[in-house]
């Protein structure tokens, strides 16, 4: 039944019946988790061969023990294996340490403080010469929280951009670069994006990779290619090359690309990296000299050893999707079946990532969210996905259905939904 069909007494028989429903679960005592894109045991399982794959060989191509000191941006075999994951040169490559996030936050520390190129190029810098106004920060929204944990917490302002099914809205993009040069970057997950599984179209990622030549000084693109590898579907859609879209229009310098396996492999002991201009890794590798005296090289070396190639590693992420697939379809099936034909809600089918975004009517995402908890399941917080947890229609809601298992999904399910139709059903009474 559809809310807007139906007679205050419908409403009023539909709100008793879903209250019960809605005690009895209260009463089954549930405990389940939703909030984060976890990879479950069974996919760390597929990794186990990490250990031991060296046999005790220490030692790259150039015979250099990578058990010592030293290699402060990465082995050369680990810079070739992820450009060619993300379609980079391997003299564009900078291999950290386990997690992206540190990489990204070392980013933004250092363009603020020490610049992007040298001194006088701090983004800092403007801040005192426009009389205190903040450096800004374009955050497509729905968005990935810990990018705008990042920024709130260096003291960079987000300015929220919409998306839709082809990316961030270049039109609305491209008006705030070109009106206010104290905006200095763009947040991007361009394929499978958090939370929403968008992939970037060729028109967004051309305009993208040309917002360098129209932004104020110094901009950057911070693109957080995530899930370039995690496909659930063989035939999912293709994420367009920036760089070489960059090059085209001469552009290298603009865009910071980063990845790591923590989806791939172990996700606590993965290998991150990034990729830009060698300009720009010149800089950065200068700044980090001064925090370490090198990564875990000999995790890089049995990285290599374990993925090998670009045929390896899809046949390895297959693997992964054999397992992420039937969870998803589990979120997916007891939406289409349980609120598919009413007007409580939509939700997206995505390719690939970890994923599914929900939009609930507008105000509900919180009374939702506060209902699943008060029936023992957790779902991630209500906001979380804009900046400064600040939903302005409060409907979005993201599930991530990787880490419990299928029958755990399924209770989970049940909750939701009942917690969906019940903060529906009493909104439609209370208008």
């Amino acid at each position: 039944m559809r809310l807007n069909q139906a007679t205050p007494e419908q409403l009023r028989e539909w709100e008793t019946t879903l209250s019960e429903q809605y005690q009895a679960i209260q009463q089954a005592g549930l405990s389940l988790d939703l909030t984060r894109g976890k990879p479950s045991s069974d996919q760390l399982d597929l990794s186990n061969e990490l250990d031991g794959i060296l046999n005790g060989k220490y030692t790259d191509s150039a015979g250099t023990d990578l058990r010592n000191y030293g290699g402060l941006d990465g082995i050369p075999e680990a810079k070739t294996l992820f450009a060619n994951m993300v379609g980079v040169k391997p003299e564009e490559v900078m291999i950290g340490g386990n997690g992206s996030l540190s990489l990204m936050y070392f980013s933004v520390q250092t363009a603020l403080h020490q610049g992007v190129s040298d001194t006088d190029s701090a983004w800092s810098n403007e801040v005192q010469a426009n009389e205190g106004q903040p450096v800004k920060f374009l955050a497509p929204v729905p968005g990935y929280d810990r990018h705008f944990s990042v920024c709130e917490h260096l003291g960079v302002e987000l300015i929220p951009v919409a998306m839709d099914e082809n990316g961030p809205d270049m039109d609305q993009v491209e008006q705030l670069v070109q009106a206010d040069s104290s905006i200095k970057g763009i947040w991007c997950v361009p394929r499978f994006s958090n939370p929403t599984g968008v992939v970037y179209s060729d028109e967004v990622v051309q305009r993208i990779a040309r917002l360098g030549k129209i932004a104020g000084p110094n901009f950057r693109v911070f693109w957080d290619n995530a899930y370039a590898v995690h496909v659930l579907k063989d035939n999912a859609q293709e994420l367009p090359n920036l760089m070489d879209y960059c090059r085209q229009e001469g552009t290298e310098d603009s865009v910071y690309i980063f990845g790591s396996t923590s989806k791939i492999t172990f996700a606590g002991a993965g290998v991150a990296f990034m990729a830009s201009s060698p300009a720009n890794l010149a800089v950065l590798k200068k700044h980090m000299g001064f925090t370490s005296i090198g990564p875990d090289k000999v995790n890089q070396l049995r990285h290599v050893a374990f993925l090998k190639d670009n045929a390896t590693l899809s046949e390895h992420m297959s693997r992964h999707a054999a397992i992420m697939q039937p969870r998803f379809d589990a979120v997916l099936s007891s939406l289409r079946s349980e609120l598919g034909d009413t007007d409580m809600g939509s939700w997206t089918e995505p390719e690939g990532g970890y994923f599914i975004s929900f939009d609930s009517r507008p105000g509900l995402a919180r009374e939702i969210i506060a209902l699943a908890a008060g029936a023992g399941v957790k779902l991630t917080p209500a906001g979380a996905t804009f900046p400064y947890g600040n939903d302005p229609e409060d409907k979005n809601i993201r599930l991530a259905p990787s880490f419990p298992t299928i029958s755990e999904i399924e209770k989970a399910m049940e909750v939701f939904i009942t917690c969906v139709k019940l903060a529906s059903v009493k909104q439609a009474l209370a208008q």
